[in-house]
């Protein structure tokens, strides 16, 4: 099962590489376009793309740095990389956000005399396709191989799609003699990067933490109460550690068991939950109902 956890992780990796080129070429080509047009909303757009290439980036190291087998003073191993990874990731994120709303409120402060050219919404939709399909390309992956961190980026890919078709309808009806639309179009990217920086942090921070999904974790001790031999659960834990999740419970069963029939019950409980739900490792304590 380590085996394959380590597999997918290498499979991950092709979702961040095409997360990093499909960014790279449309940051280039929307700040470029974005100046030569004078739209406010594709160069915030395309500094928004600048952000999706460094957060691939981290994803990508993440998934490389999960890789390495438990050492000396990692005996849980490095799965945790990718997490603090997304969390740098939201950082820069949310500092880019905030300069994209600072050059916004300067635009409106300053006026804008003349909408900016219909090529940059041009721009702006052709990018949304694109963006589309890395998404389709992602999200597949991720179901694949079950893996949080691709699955994240891949709705970060749909959410730049979207932001992209937001950028194009400002720049199309700034061309109805109101520019403020595309002005309009720059806040609204900013709220949206900041928006995306957010969820990544907070989700990051309360992995980290050691926070855990109180419905799942519901479920688990539904799931192990249920199991024959069992005849109470007194405590359950979850943590996580990247994409796995760690289970500790303390279950009762019977005092009048001997050691090696307790183990047994043990025993089980580990492979159902392991093997029926995909849980990374169990840890179980038993005593005496």
């Amino acid at each position: 099962m380590e085996a394959k956890k380590y597999k997918d992780l290498k499979l991950g990796e092709r979702g961040a590489i095409i997360s990093i080129t499909a960014y790279l070429c449309l940051s280039i080509i929307k700040l470029i376009i974005g100046n030569t047009s004078d739209s406010a909303a594709l160069r915030a757009d395309g500094l928004n793309n600048t952000t999706d290439i460094i957060a691939s980036i981290a994803v990508l190291i993440g998934l490389k740095l999960a890789q390495k087998p438990p050492d000396k003073d990692h005996s849980y191993g490095h799965w945790k990389s990718e997490t603090i990874a997304s969390m740098i990731a939201s950082f820069i994120m949310i500092a880019v956000g905030f300069q994209v709303l600072v050059g916004a409120v300067n635009s409106i402060i300053q006026g804008s005399k003349e909408s900016p050219d219909i090529l940059a919404g041009y721009v702006g939709l052709i990018s949304a396709v694109i963006m589309y399909f890395v998404y389709r390309y992602n999200k597949k992956l991720a179901e694949k191989i079950k893996s949080k961190a691709v699955m994240a980026a891949a709705k970060d890919n749909i959410s730049d799609a979207w932001v992209s078709i937001g950028v194009a309808i400002g720049i199309f009806g700034s061309q109805l003699n109101m520019p403020w639309l595309d002005i309009i179009a720059a806040l609204i990217v900013g709220l949206l990067i900041c928006k995306t920086a957010w969820g990544i942090f907070t989700q990051a921070s309360h992995e980290l933490s050691d926070g855990f999904d109180v419905n799942k974790l519901q479920l688990y001790r539904d799931l192990i109460s249920q199991l024959d031999g069992v005849e109470e659960i007194k405590d359950i834990k979850g943590r996580s550690y990247g994409n796995n999740e760690i289970i500790d419970v303390v279950i009762l069963v019977s005092s009048a068991l001997d050691i090696k029939e307790a183990h047994d019950i043990a025993t089980r409980v580990e492979q159902v939950m392991m093997k029926d739900y995909d849980v990374f490792d169990v840890h179980i304590h038993v005593e005496p109902y």
